[in-house]
């Protein structure tokens, strides 16, 4: 049995806090790149530099690269030969978010009550997600969610009858419905199966992923391709200005599901979509 003390995981996630915000990741930004050199249309390939030259801006000047540094969403996987000692795990993760958005002067967005709104000022509570994995270490993923994007996601409870076309029509009206509000070209994570809560922890788990890898099951990479082919047929564009761009990646994470059901979750990020992962392993 390893003792880890929770006051590393607050290190890790006021380190991560920060990272997310500032650096995207590098497949991302790689994407992002190809879509500017291949957009034919003149107005998109502006808006695509635009949006590199952001980064750039960010980068030289210490800044985070989108001014909605997001609510923080937490998953963390603790091996199972782990003990942790020293405190709460959700005291240290929410200390850890305290600490990263005041001391790196990152925008707090959480309000504290759904209706009377009144600013947390330190950005917690955050989202945190705790799985129980094989081995002695920690993994935390920090992904900072903002809620332009986030506001256009959507689920839907399918029938079986519905099936693979059910499902792509799904995607493709909600892609329709958040059009430029969402910040395009966007980061689709798609969750299939599961029930309602699960299906829709499914679609953010897939946002985490790395955007140049696609599903290990072929059936389903097949799909991701497909439905991104489909994503980007619908003009929007970048910024919803129109062309070719409409998604950099779209990725899907399926689980098993009820003989009655067919859960469908989307959960749409922006060009920025953001998360930094550390491994804690003493």
């Amino acid at each position: 049995m390893k003792e880890i003390n929770v006051s590393r995981i607050t290190d890790t996630v006021a380190e991560l806090c920060i990272r997310a915000n500032k650096i995207l990741p590098c497949a991302l930004r790689d994407k992002l790149q190809s879509a500017s050199a291949d957009e034919p249309n003149e107005l998109a390939k502006s808006v695509l530099n635009d949006l590199e030259r952001n980064l750039d801006a960010a980068a030289e000047m210490d800044l985070p690269i989108c001014q909605d540094t997001g609510m923080a969403v937490v998953f963390v996987k603790i091996g199972q030969e782990v003990h942790l000692t020293g405190g709460l795990l959700n005291d240290a993760v929410n200390e850890g978010v305290r600490r990263g958005y005041t001391e790196g002067l990152l925008r707090c967005s959480v309000v504290e009550d759904p209706l009377r709104r009144k600013n947390t000022g330190d950005n917690t509570p955050c989202v945190l997600h705790t799985e129980i994995v094989a081995g002695d270490t920690v993994e935390i993923t920090v992904a900072p969610k903002g809620f332009g994007s986030e506001n256009k996601s959507g689920l839907g409870m399918l029938t079986p009858f519905d099936g693979r076309q059910g499902v792509i029509n799904a995607v493709l009206d909600i892609v329709r419905a958040a059009g430029s509000c969402a910040c395009p070209p966007m980061v689709i994570g798609v969750g299939i199966g599961g029930d309602f809560e699960a299906c829709a922890l499914l679609a953010k788990k897939a946002l985490c992923r790395d955007v140049s890898t696609p599903n290990a099951d072929p059936y389903y990479a097949e799909l991701e391709a497909e439905l991104l082919a489909k994503v980007n047929e619908t003009d929007i564009g970048p910024q919803g200005f129109g062309g070719q761009t409409t998604a950099l990646a779209l990725m899907i994470e399926a689980a098993p599901t009820h003989i009655a059901g067919l859960p469908v979750a989307v959960n749409i990020g922006c060009h920025v979509t953001r998360h930094a992962t550390a491994v804690i392993e003493e």
